[in-house]
């Protein structure tokens, strides 16, 4: 980081205290633009970076709601606008108790790049509250969500700003939030929200897109190589939306995923992971991860120790910010993995990353790997502004090419800037330059 932008970061982190999430993000970022601001002296003039990190808009709202018991509760929402310049705020709603204005600023930062990298018209927002779904019923997540979007609605609109869902916010939630904003509006306005069910204006491949993306990226990392997914093993953290698409789609071309995980350990099969049991276990019944080796009969289960410490040659971190440190990225190196791609948003901690980037691991940043989510949710935009539903090959053939897309951006800007396969230069300074240059197109808005 040269001079200037560490006299911006000082800045960004007096001005945002207590929000360690955000800072690191900002640092991320700031880690690839040094030799950008210097082809580019024009970006480094009318504030242009300490505009980037500073949010348009950022609301936080009291949401009260009645459990079953007709106990009130109080929980906080949020929603950060970040960056409007290439289109309407797009970005997903957390409900985790971990959500604090930190981490929802962190999440919409790095949206701004991802949309971005899409080559889509889409800016960058986020949001969501410290409420917990988990063990509440569904009548109280309903009651929860129909607060929520009582204050939300005032802010978000096609045009405007598009939610979706993200860690909590499957499309039992999406649903729920979409039928008080139609009530609350008298309209059915479609294009408002993403993630929606397919009888009411969602899209195929929309569940799927986030995990199929990322195996769609470690597919192009392989091909430029001259090799490919078939007979690898590979790890994935997580056994959420993420991590059971990413198992699906990676086996689809090959791959063998012997782990995966939850809050609660891992399991560890040779012969690969049973995607319908685990659809089963996970999206249906909601168990926990020792069911799948219960039901299994080929899987361990190991409540200790880390999912990382299982042999692979790829792996993905699916599940949740900073889950995976510099010693855990020394033991895949040490154990032969050649790629680790991010399925969820900045899974790797920083010492992560550079232990990775060291020991000649290819790394493909969330803002690229993961972008398959926000790309389909683009698409499922475009369904509803043209009251159209597309089909599921078609949809996953436009999935496949933005990816690639994607892909192609990040190794060609790397080495335009003398960097061959650093994807995370690569994502940082593509989608950088293109958010720069519409606001120097804009003017200082």
């Amino acid at each position: 980081m040269d001079a200037h932008l560490n006299d911006i970061y000082d800045a960004v982190i007096r001005r945002n205290p207590g929000e360690p999430e955000f800072h690191q993000a900002v640092e991320s970022l700031f880690g690839s633009l040094a030799v950008a601001l210097g082809r580019h002296p024009e970006y480094a003039d009318d504030a242009l970076v300490e505009r980037m990190c500073e949010p348009e808009r950022q609301i936080i709202f009291r949401v009260p709601w009645a459990d079953d018991s007709g106990r009130i509760h109080v929980n906080r929402g949020y929603r950060v606008q970040f960056s409007s310049v290439l289109g309407p705020y797009k970005g997903g709603l957390r409900f985790h108790p971990s959500v604090n204005l930190g981490i929802i600023k962190f999440l919409g930062f790095e949206q701004i790049y991802k949309n971005a990298l899409t080559g889509l018209p889409i800016g960058g927002g986020k949001g969501g509250s410290d409420f917990d779904p988990k063990g509440r019923s569904d009548r109280e997540v309903m009651r929860f969500c129909q607060s929520f979007m009582t204050e939300l609605q005032r802010h978000i609109g096609e045009h405007t700003d598009v939610p979706a869902g993200d860690i909590g916010v499957g499309q039992r939630e999406i649903g729920y939030l979409f039928g008080q904003y139609m009530r609350l509006k008298n309209a059915h306005e479609s294009g408002v929200i993403t993630g929606k069910g397919i009888s009411w204006g969602g899209s195929l491949v929309r569940k799927e897109a986030t995990g199929y993306g990322v195996a769609y990226f470690v597919s192009n990392v392989l091909e430029s190589a001259g090799d490919s997914l078939d007979g690898k093993r590979v790890v994935v953290s997580g056994s959420g939306n993420v991590a059971i698409y990413a198992i699906e789609k990676v086996q689809q071309q090959g791959g063998i995923v012997v782990a995966c995980s939850d809050s609660s350990g891992y399991i560890v099969t040779e012969k690969g992971i049973d995607v319908p049991l685990l659809k089963d276990i996970k999206e249906r019944r909601r168990a926990r991860i020792h069911t799948y080796a219960d039901e299994s009969g080929s899987a361990t289960f190991v409540r200790d120790g880390s999912v990382w410490d299982v042999d692979c040659d790829v792996a993905l971190p699916c599940a949740t910010q900073n889950e995976l440190d510099h010693t855990a990225a020394e033991t895949l190196a040490r154990n032969g993995c050649t790629i680790v791609a991010e399925g969820a948003n900045m899974p790797v901690t920083p010492a992560g990353v550079r232990t990775l980037r060291q020991a000649g691991v290819k790394f493909g940043p969330g803002k690229a790997a993961n972008a398959g989510g926000v790309a389909t949710s683009a698409l499922e935009m475009q369904q509803n502004a043209s009251r159209d539903s597309w089909h599921f090959d078609y949809t996953d053939q436009r999935l496949e090419s933005i990816m690639s897309d994607i892909f192609q951006r990040c190794r060609d800007t790397a080495e335009t800037y003398g960097a061959p396969d650093d994807y995370v230069l690569g994502a940082n300074i593509a989608g950088f330059t293109t958010v720069a240059d519409a606001m120097c197109a804009l003017g200082v808005v």
